[in-house]
């Protein structure tokens, strides 16, 4: 190896995520978080985001700085009382009068790509690394292209667009994100999400196709037809197996869409590697359900943070030089109102 080539491979170096958090430290975070929420009726709920994203960030370190969380609970609050508001009166309007509640939902289809794109340009703009934000430049024009009339046209074509909806997006949004003045870029091609699809489909309805016949067989060995109590036992496990087949393909679908996304996307001349796998994330997801299934979900922060550690530590930046050579740029001030709106037609109190 000549001298460039040595100093090629100490510039491109993986520099892997590392995630800190613990456990029993957030449990302590989310039952406060569930308490507060709980006992003000909601409105500690904006807190609550403001007070975990403040933890995740700060425990995850790259090359030895950590990230940090700027969110204003006041504005994101703001967001979900209006999202509250839009969301309850498409119920009412649903309980009272189908034209009503048909046009509210046609309200909540034209506002959510709004929110989407205000939500992303609040989380970024309040991330940063080494002292500099992040931002999002895409425009409202693009958001209703790429999250309303793709996915619209994806369910008109029964699926066929969803892998080219799915690289538009990812475009979209990695493309417009930057760190400072320095801009992402994403080089992944419609062929591999088509390939990644195609991979899910062919496992997961090739095994319903093989259990629903194996259950089809079941009820026609068993003499007295399918009222015949003597083959429940083989048709609960048959059951049993078509829900463990589902949560065992659905972590490949995941491994295969996180690695292909990050691999192909690159900030500057640095790029990033994802190296998720399969049964690694196959078992965190089957231990996370078991585990928040039968501690009635007192597990649910241990398998947050077990989730999130494994998927931001299987991720590295393979750097091409300093990372302080960023500059940051322009900054202008967002409004929490898109993040708080996301969340709660998410249902997602920060619990």
């Amino acid at each position: 190896m000549d001298i460039q080539q040595h100093a090629d491979a100490v510039q491109m170096a993986p520099q892997p995520l590392r995630f800190h958090a613990s456990g029993g430290e957030y449990f302590r975070i989310w039952i406060v978080n569930l308490l507060l929420t709980i006992v003000t009726l909601g409105i500690y709920s904006a807190w609550a985001k403001v007070r975990r994203n403040q933890y995740f960030y700060s425990s995850t370190e790259l090359a030895g700085s950590s990230f940090e969380y700027h969110g204003n609970p006041i504005a994101i609050l703001k967001g979900r009382v209006a999202a509250l508001l839009l969301f309850g009166g498409y119920n009412i309007a649903m309980r009272y009068s189908p034209v009503g509640g048909a046009c509210m939902a046609l309200l909540l289809m034209a506002v959510l790509p709004w929110l989407s794109w205000k939500s992303m340009q609040f989380k970024l703009y309040n991330t940063s690394y080494r002292g500099v934000r992040f931002g999002f430049k895409g425009s409202a024009r693009q958001a209703y292209f790429y999250e309303l009339l793709l996915p619209v046209l994806s369910v008109l074509t029964v699926g066929l667009l969803a892998p080219y909806t799915h690289q538009r997006l990812k475009q979209y949004q990695h493309s417009e994100s930057r760190y400072g003045g320095s801009y992402f870029a994403f080089d992944g091609r419609v062929g591999g999400f088509y390939k990644a699809y195609g991979i899910f489909a062919a496992l997961y309805f090739g095994g319903m196709i093989v259990f629903g016949t194996a259950l089809v067989f079941v009820l026609k060995a068993v003499p007295g037809g399918p009222g015949n109590f003597a083959h429940a036992p083989a048709v609960i496990a048959l059951f049993a197996i078509i829900y463990l087949w589902a949560f065992i393909v659905l972590p490949l679908f995941l491994t295969l869409i996180q690695n292909l996304i990050w691999n192909h996307t690159s900030l500057g001349g640095h790029r990033f590697a994802s190296t998720l796998t399969w049964g690694r994330t196959s078992f965190i997801m089957l231990t996370n359900l078991l585990g928040v299934a039968v501690t009635l979900g007192l597990f649910m922060p241990f398998a947050h943070v077990r989730w999130l550690k494994y998927r931001l530590e299987s991720t590295a930046l393979l750097a091409a030089g300093g990372l302080d050579d960023f500059v940051a740029g322009a900054e202008q001030s967002v409004g929490g109102f898109g993040e708080g709106a996301m969340d709660m037609l998410d249902f997602d109190l920060s619990l």
